[in-house]
């Protein structure tokens, strides 16, 4: 049934002309001029110019486009192209009926073999005035620029993996434990031999064969800032040995958790070394002390009592 009113006729032709504009694909913001450095890396897909029904878009080049290297996807919605006679240019004119949102996809081919090959961009409809010039600056390199530029690229790459595995175990080497300030001679870096006082536990999984503890302590300071100990183990067993966690046991009874390293998993029947230490103010803790190791699975663990670490002193004036 027909509205019979004004108001319902108006209030149908409202909702019409809302159904109609929203069906309207979204417009891209359009410059006069617009810029493409393809030297600099193009963007993700094509870039986007603005185009207008019956008006010209002229793309301008700074390297030679090849004879019959242009083409449009999809064809057909194109007016008029036709490309500069130094093949520096070229003009495009998109049809009457060419629609707000429209795309078509235009490539050239570069006449020179040098890369960047090709370029592409979108022509996107647009409803008032497009792009009228895109300027398209390229700066070619030659085949053998490009593959030195891959190959400096890949071996930047592999260096960075290399450089990422080498920090992560330095953070867990001996070196680690000791801190920057070590490396730079702002302390004094205390060690010595425990074997013969450090208590072996019965029970324990792995045989002692040699022991050292070492302290840093800053020039300004009588407190260790940290603390570690290296150990020379012998496993009896019939599987690998590996490491999984440590801990230090003071006097008093409080128990702190230690950072550990291990080059390998200590052989069955062989021998082998790890490395536990803590820094910070944990690192003062009152021993004689319980150290315990443990492994990464299974229930072979090594208990030894006794532990102590150089006392640090500070330096005279």
């Amino acid at each position: 049934m027909l509205p019979s009113s004004p108001a319902a006729v108006l209030v149908v032709s409202l909702l019409a002309g809302a159904a109609q504009a929203a069906e309207l694909p979204p417009v891209a913001r359009c410059a006069a001029t617009a810029r493409f450095d393809l030297a600099a890396g193009s963007p993700e897909g094509a870039p986007e110019v603005c185009a207008s029904a019956d008006e010209p878009t002229a793309f301008v080049f700074d390297s030679r486009v090849a004879v019959g290297a242009v083409e449009f996807q999809p064809g057909g919605r194109l007016a008029d192209w036709a490309l500069g006679q130094e093949g520096l240019s070229l003009h495009v004119i998109p049809k009457g009926d060419y629609l707000p949102g429209e795309r078509v996809k235009v490539t050239v081919c570069f006449a020179d073999g040098a890369a960047p090959a090709s370029a592409s961009f979108w022509l996107v409809g647009h409803a008032s005035k497009g792009t009228r010039r895109v300027e398209v600056f390229r700066k070619p390199r030659s085949p053998d620029v490009c593959e030195k530029e891959r190959d400096e690229a890949q071996a930047e790459a592999r260096q960075c993996q290399e450089d990422k595995a080498r920090l992560l175990a330095e953070r867990q080497e001996p070196g680690g434990l000791m801190g920057a300030a070590w490396l730079e001679r702002a302390g004094t870096l205390a060690s010595k031999k425990l074997f013969g006082s450090v208590r072996e536990l019965p029970g324990n999984a792995l045989g002692l064969e040699a022991t050292t503890s070492s302290s840093y302590t800053l020039s300004d300071k009588t407190r260790p800032v940290s603390v570690a100990a290296r150990l020379s183990l012998k496993n009896p067993g019939a599987e690998p040995w590996t490491l999984a966690g440590a801990a230090l046991v003071d006097k008093a009874g409080e128990e702190v958790e230690l950072a550990r390293w291990q080059e390998a998993p200590i052989p069955a029947n062989g021998a082998g070394a790890v490395v536990v230490g803590i820094e910070g103010e944990r690192a003062q803790l009152g021993c004689p002390c319980t150290l315990k190791l443990w492994e990464a699975t299974g229930p072979r663990t090594v208990t030894l009592g006794n532990v102590t670490f150089p006392e640090g002193k500070a330096k005279g004036p």
